[in-house]
């Protein structure tokens, strides 16, 4: 919990937020919900203030539309179901959340006090939800061209990564972070089975995380297929937490 995160006044929060986004929100009551968790909605409702979860929704489709429209420049001959996969492994909980917890987004919110006690600040789940409603009242405020700022400056070494994973980005290590955060688990690779004559080998390796199969992937050598297997399996689990937060709405 950051000491008097609670008590900054509604002009500090906002000035602190324009610091770091380097952008400047007009609107004070959209910067403010922006900001503001149901919790702490619930336990002021003689504030009459609303919280983010409206802005939320807004800035979820616009980091889509914004996250889209670099990944078609960057890859001009890519088909759809590959640009979708490449998304998936930047707009998701975990990613927004690491870019939340880069600028100290953390330390600006407004939280019940039970949610600031059990480490709000730091939850994954409230972090992504913060930023996408930033970006949302970042929309309203400046329109795309404000937003694209943003993510040219927030989400360019995500972009880059998954240039890169065309020609050899670890997507293992990308894995082992993620399925530590989501599962508290370490991802297994085994060799299911190898083909061919030595010179021309082709290996097809599984992973596994707990006692469970998420892909299977074939490359020419044991690390190609591991990293094809690994990049989707990331893919299944951004796609597994989206259809969480689906059920769950």
């Amino acid at each position: 919990m950051t000491p008097g995160a609670n008590k900054l006044t509604t002009t500090e929060r906002i000035a602190a937020l324009e610091g770091k986004l380097l952008i400047a929100l007009p609107n004070l009551d959209t910067a403010i919900s922006a900001l503001t968790h149901k919790s702490y909605c619930n336990e002021h409702r003689e504030q009459n203030g609303a919280n983010n979860e409206r802005l939320e929704f807004l800035g979820d489709a616009v980091i889509d539309l914004a996250i889209s429209h670099r990944l078609m420049e960057r890859f001009p001959q890519a088909d759809e179901g590959e640009l979708s996969k490449l998304r998936a492994l930047i707009v998701n909980e975990e990613g927004l959340a690491r870019i939340a917890r880069k600028i100290g987004l953390g330390e600006l919110l407004q939280l019940g006090r039970g949610e600031d006690l059990t480490g709000g600040r730091e939850k994954s789940s409230v972090l992504a939800d913060a930023l996408e409603a930033v970006i949302g009242a970042v929309y309203l405020g400046g329109g795309m061209a404000k937003v694209m700022e943003l993510v040219d400056r927030f989400f360019a070494e995500a972009l880059e990564g998954v240039a890169l994973g065309r020609s050899g980005f670890d997507y293992k290590t990308l894995l082992q972070e993620d399925a530590q955060v989501r599962l508290k688990q370490s991802p297994r690779y085994r060799v299911v089975s190898e083909k061919g004559p030595d010179h021309e080998k082709i290996f097809e390796v599984e992973v596994l995380i707990g006692t469970d199969v998420y892909a299977r992937s074939s490359g020419r050598s044991k690390k190609e297929a591991e990293q094809a297997a690994a990049r989707e399996t990331l893919t299944m689990l951004s796609q597994k937490s989206v259809g969480n937060q689906n059920d769950g709405a």
